[in-house]
């Protein structure tokens, strides 16, 4: 029987949301891409939300809210039997990130470690990283490098991550994860807000402010804007992850899914413009010249994040304060968010019958035990934010097939619209699935053909490529592994997460089921 538990309330639910949507991306990728294209972007990105984001993130928590089953069962209902490994390969997809993620908020808990000792050090006249810095322009690289790779501090707060996440999720819904997110998304919100004011009102960074919302007319030509508009779109919404259809699935019955879904879709990018407000004007500020600072922002998101901040802190007058906070709100964004990637596992383990408490532990075990390579390898890492990351893409357009195979106008109308006091147009929805389809292919081809391997399918002595960490034989041979292994397994998936859970269905969803089936 699937884990029977519910929001206490619409706040709980949007909270829960937007901790899913709001992660460690915000803080660290959308800033260089805002500070790289300035305003052209920024107006492509709200563009990208409103056709890729939204639509998608629409039919998750639908399909959720009306099922009321893990991913696998769910996606089953919606698309029917034949295709339950298309959510198999949705919920791997997620969870192999799972297994690395915890990873980025152990480094967050390192670097908010680090920016404490830091701080102290400044409040009692000990050396601070501004003095190592003199000594030891490397320091900061050394630093990073320490603790990204071959680092048993690293893996020590990777377990202590997982962890702590599911021991707030053994407590269930309401008593873990709805009241975690109570404390987490509002202090998450101040930390943000506090680091926006305190970075506008040093030296010049007014003026990161101002080229942040500036508008190139000529950046409209060039397709890289728009696809980094789009690619910021969807992997910072979660559309496409399941962990909405996750969350939803413990809705109330009459929960309104468009208002939710509006909700959290514009929270997750307010959280977004507020950190490009406290990053950019701390970058603009310190660097010698606007050139000089946009390179800061282009350097990489491990880079900006772990190496360049850092640096501007400690050169900014009461830097050391400042950087506690971007790191507690680093912190507090990559917790938020693997808080529900967590939850996805032990929804799953809830759907072949074993309980919360049951269903916790083991999710535990196992994002412990695979995270620990991402942990102890940054190569592995990058190697698997590579592929799953752009996976979440092929993801996000089999959400869109289990709603054109229920058929647009009825899914929008059964599923979308009931209990829905604020409601979207039909044509808009159709329309955005549809042109979804094209700009999802378009971004999986754009994506790996940027050639960021020399050898991107087959290495100078004509082997597949597939050891490579950035290679497009890694990402064709791990998709096909899961894309094989859930075809392959596709009769077992829908017994175990869907026919051994039909008396938890409710009515409509039953008929709907004997429907689908009927229609195969």
């Amino acid at each position: 029987m699937p884990i029977k538990e519910q929001f206490s309330s619409r706040w709980g639910l949007i909270l829960a949301s937007l901790g899913m949507a709001i992660g460690a991306g915000n803080l660290w990728r959308f800033p260089r891409l805002a500070g790289q294209y300035g305003g052209t972007f920024i107006i492509l990105w709200i563009l990208f939300l409103l056709i890729w984001s939204i639509p998608i993130l629409l039919a998750e928590f639908s399909i959720g809210k009306r099922y009321r089953l893990g991913v696998i069962g769910s996606f089953a209902s919606a698309a029917g039997k034949k295709y339950t490994w298309m959510g198999f390969f949705i919920a791997g997809c997620t969870l192999c990130i799972t297994f690395y993620y915890s990873v980025v908020t152990a480094w967050a808990m390192n670097y908010l470690g680090f920016s404490i000792e830091n701080a102290y050090h400044a409040l009692t006249g000990g050396t601070t990283i501004s003095q190592k810095l003199v000594e030891d322009p490397e320091f900061l690289k050394a630093h990073w490098t320490g603790i990204s790779s071959s680092s048993m501090t690293t893996v020590v707060l990777h377990v202590v991550a997982v962890i702590i996440g599911a021991v707030f999720l053994y407590r269930g819904i309401q008593n873990g994860l709805e009241k975690v997110n109570k404390v987490l998304i509002p202090l998450l919100f101040g930390f943000l807000i506090l680091i926006s004011v305190l970075s506008l009102n040093v030296g010049n960074g007014i003026k990161g402010f101002e080229y942040m919302f500036t508008i190139r007319p000529e950046l409209f030509n060039d397709p890289a804007v728009w696809l980094e508009a789009l690619t910021q779109s969807a992997w910072s919404t979660g559309a496409g992850w399941g962990l909405m259809m996750t969350i939803s699935s413990y809705s109330r019955d009459n929960e309104d899914v468009s208002l939710n879904i509006f909700i959290s879709g514009f929270g997750n990018n307010t959280a977004s413009l507020v950190s490009g407000m406290a990053i950019l004007p701390a970058v603009f500020a310190l660097a010698p010249s606007e050139a000089a600072a946009v390179s800061h922002l282009q350097a990489g998101n491990q880079a900006l994040t772990f190496t360049i901040i850092p640096k501007l802190f400690a050169e900014i007058p009461g830097g050391a304060y400042l950087a506690v906070f971007f790191f507690a709100a680093f912190l507090i964004a990559a917790f938020s968010s693997l808080l529900p990637m967590i939850e996805l596992f032990i929804k799953l383990m809830g759907d072949i019958g074993l309980s919360r408490h049951a269903s916790a532990i083991r999710a535990a075990f196992f994002c412990i035990l695979f995270g620990f390579p991402s942990a102890y390898s940054l190569d592995f890492f990058s190697n698997q934010d590579w592929v799953w990351g752009i996976g979440l893409v092929v993801s996000g357009m089999l959400i869109i097939f289990a709603a054109l195979k229920y058929g647009l106008t009825k899914f929008k109308r059964e599923l979308i619209d009931t209990d829905s006091q604020f409601s979207v147009s039909s044509i808009y929805f159709k329309v955005c699935m549809i042109i979804n389809i094209f700009l999802g292919m378009t971004l999986i081809w754009w994506w790996m053909s940027r050639g960021y391997d020399e050898f991107p399918w087959f290495d100078a002595e004509g082997n597949w490529n597939v050891l490579s960490v950035y290679s497009n034989a890694t990402i064709i041979t791990q998709w096909g592994a899961l894309l094989a292994l859930g075809f392959f397994l596709n009769k077992f998936l829908y017994k175990k997460f869907k026919e051994e859970n039909q008396k938890a269905l409710n009515p409509e969803a039953k008929e709907a089921e004997n429907v689908a089936s009927l229609s195969e």
